[in-house]
C-alpha cells in the first residue's frame, strides 16, 4: 500500500498538466508567428517612405509604400511598373530610389515625336494616366537603346525628377541594372487617406 501511495503522490495534477500543455502550445505558436513575420519582412517592405515629389501625383512625399520583394525573383519587371531600386551604381545615389519603368533591355526609347510624346520601339507611349498634369514627357531630347539586363526609369513628375535622363553620359547610359531592383511597388500603406493599391 505504501508504494502505491508514493506513486500516487508523485503524479502531477491533471490541471497542472493541462496548463503546461497550453503554455507549450502558446510558445510554439508565438515562435511560428515570429518566423512568419521575419520571413515576410525579408520579402515585403512596408516602411519605405517616399522622399521627393519625383513620382507625384502617383506617390506623394511621405507616402509609405508596400514593396513586393518576392515576385521580382521569378516574374520579370515590366514596362509601366513602379519599382524601388538601389541607386548607388546607376545614379550615384546611395540608398533606395523609386521610379517608373519606361523601357526594358533591348527597347529603343526616343524623345520625342512631333507631338512631344515618348516612343518605345517606334510606338507612342500613352502616359496620360500617370504623368503629372502640366508636365511634358521630357524637356530633354534623347534616343537610347536600353542594354540587356537593364531598365530605363523615369519619374511621373518629369520636370522635378532626376532619373535615367540625368545620367546619359554615365556607364550604362542612365539605365539601371535589373539586379539592383529591390522590388515592385504594389500600394500605399500610409497615410490613411491614401491607403490602397497603385493603379
Amino acid at each position: 500500500m505504501s508504494g502505491r501511495r508514493r506513486a500516487t503522490a508523485r503524479r502531477v495534477p491533471r490541471s497542472r498538466r493541462r496548463g503546461r500543455r497550453w503554455l507549450r502550445r502558446v510558445t510554439l505558436l508565438v515562435l511560428a508567428l515570429s518566423l512568419v513575420v521575419l520571413g515576410l519582412r525579408s520579402y515585403v517592405v512596408v516602411s519605405f517612405a517616399v522622399p521627393s515629389r519625383s513620382m507625384a501625383d502617383t506617390l506623394q512625399v511621405g507616402d509609405h509604400i508596400v514593396v513586393d520583394r518576392l515576385s521580382v525573383r521569378w516574374n520579370p519587371v515590366r514596362r509601366g511598373e513602379v519599382v524601388v531600386f538601389d541607386g548607388t551604381a546607376a545614379f550615384e545615389t546611395p540608398g533606395d530610389v523609386v521610379k517608373r519603368v519606361i523601357g526594358i533591355g533591348g527597347d529603343r526609347i526616343t524623345c520625342c515625336d512631333d507631338r512631344g510624346r515618348l516612343t518605345v520601339n517606334g510606338q507612342v507611349l500613352d502616359e496620360r494616366s500617370y504623368l503629372v498634369p502640366g508636365d511634358r514627357p521630357s524637356q530633354l531630347q534623347f534616343d537610347v537603346e536600353v542594354p540587356a539586363g537593364r531598365l530605363w526609369v523615369m519619374g511621373d513628375h518629369r520636370s522635378d525628377s532626376r532619373d535615367s535622363r540625368a545620367y546619359l553620359g554615365a556607364p550604362g547610359g542612365g539605365s539601371v541594372p535589373v539586379s539592383d531592383v529591390v522590388g515592385r511597388v504594389v500600394g500605399i500603406a500610409w497615410p490613411q487617406d491614401r491607403v490602397g493599391r497603385l493603379p
